[in-house]
């Protein structure tokens, strides 16, 4: 069911000079859905060239411009990625959805050795300015908050700076929060997770991506249900995670969604590390389920086309 303007809940640091400009990049994020398709394409930073080159990804990955050609072919409601790869790159895909990652780390630095610090590469007036002078079609910014980091408080501020700074430029802001550092003992913890999108409204997130729970080691679809009431009008989306097996991947993406209650997902791997047809076939699916509300054997259908 497709959502109107007058359904969109306008925050009230959008300027109200600005809040037809928010509302048209809501709608356009969500595809007029309310719920958020987001294509990541930000691990070249964060996973270096692990998830790019070698076992497990099409010789099609190992070029960073596989990435724009799913997102310009395929069915998506945003690409998430650094603003430098889409300088280079987005003269060629005027019309790809963006979303300009602010910050990033490698994973080269365990967290036995420090507490994960992020943070911004580039501000929101930057991406601003960026956005006057290409011509893109940039919708939203995006921020990455280590919880329990001993550096957590530095990029609390960050977060909450650069959502301040994308509503009043009416843009969409989406937070990726990951519990991490010697001080979580249990990443997926199911009442950790729901702290952690609680502190993603506290920050006034539109959208806050976490990772799905875990509970004893087990998944369950009941136990998120935690986390989506505490993020209160923040909606809540689904990190992908690494590369499955399509039957159980969309599975538990339709769960997530019309269960547990999420209001979208993020995915990367699951969709870049397959050859560009494949990839394309998979944003497809993915999107027939989170967008258009379909039923896994329809999805399935669409891949397997």
């Amino acid at each position: 069911m497709k959502i109107k303007a007058k359904d969109v809940v306008v925050p009230l640091d959008v300027p109200k000079d600005l809040y037809k400009t928010y509302i048209a990049n809501y709608l356009e994020i969500t595809k007029e859905s309310g719920w958020l398709m987001l294509f990541a394409g930000d691990q070249k930073i964060e996973h270096l060239n692990d998830d790019f080159y070698g076992e497990g990804a099409h010789e099609d990955d190992a070029d960073p411009e596989h990435l724009f050609r799913i997102a310009s072919k395929g069915k998506i409601g945003v690409f998430a990625a650094q603003m430098g790869l889409i300088a280079r790159y987005g003269m060629d895909y005027p019309k790809i959805p963006y979303l300009v990652k602010l910050n990033s780390k490698t994973n080269l630095i365990n967290t036995s050795q420090a507490d994960p610090i992020s943070t911004l590469l580039v501000d929101v007036d930057q991406v601003a300015e960026f956005k006057k002078n290409s011509g893109l079609k940039i919708l939203a910014v995006g921020y990455t908050v280590y919880l329990g980091s001993e550096y957590e408080a530095q990029m609390l501020h960050e977060a909450a700076q650069l959502i301040y700074d994308a509503h009043i430029n009416g843009l969409i802001a989406v937070l990726w929060i990951y519990p991490r550092g010697k001080a979580v003992s249990d990443e997926k913890d199911p009442h950790l997770i729901a702290g952690a999108t609680g502190v993603g409204a506290c920050l006034g997130a539109d959208f806050v991506k976490v990772n799905y729970p875990k509970k004893q080691g087990e998944e369950s679809s009941e136990i998120f249900k935690e986390a989506v009431k505490a993020a209160g009008r923040t909606k809540v989306v689904c990190a992908g995670g690494a590369s499955e097996d399509a039957d159980k991947f969309l599975q538990t993406l339709h769960d997530q969604i019309f269960i547990s209650g999420a209001s979208g997902n993020a995915t990367g791997r699951n969709i870049h590390q397959k050859s560009l047809d494949e990839a394309v076939r998979m944003c497809n699916a993915i999107y027939a389920i989170t967008i258009e509300g379909e039923s896994v054997k329809k999805a399935l259908s669409i891949y397997n086309a």
